[in-house]
């Protein structure tokens, strides 16, 4: 199993409040529902501001890399990406569990 953790962070002059903020964040919760490689789906704001942390979160898992690839070239997750570089920034870790 993968566990494939992202943390997102928004950029400066971006808050959370901001319409297109408000569609990415929607456009990532209704993957878990979209996407058949996802075993688990979790997606949140962080809830603690210290200055080091991250302001959005997805962790999941998959079976193995090659549903990783799957998950990560479905539409609805591209989709969702292309949203996204409008307007944060984020690192990944994928890793096996």
């Amino acid at each position: 199993m993968i566990r494939h953790l992202v943390l997102f962070k928004l950029n400066e002059d971006v808050d959370r409040k901001d319409p297109r903020v408000a569609a990415g964040v929607a456009a990532f919760e209704a993957l878990g529902d979209q996407v058949p490689e996802l075993a688990s789906w979790e997606c949140a704001w962080n809830i603690t501001d210290r200055p080091s942390a991250y302001d959005y979160a997805i962790n999941c898992t998959v079976a193995d890399t090659a549903a990783l690839r799957r998950y990560l070239e479905h539409p609805a997750h591209q989709a969702g990406v292309a949203m996204w570089e409008a307007f944060a920034t984020w690192v990944i870790a994928d890793y096996e569990i």
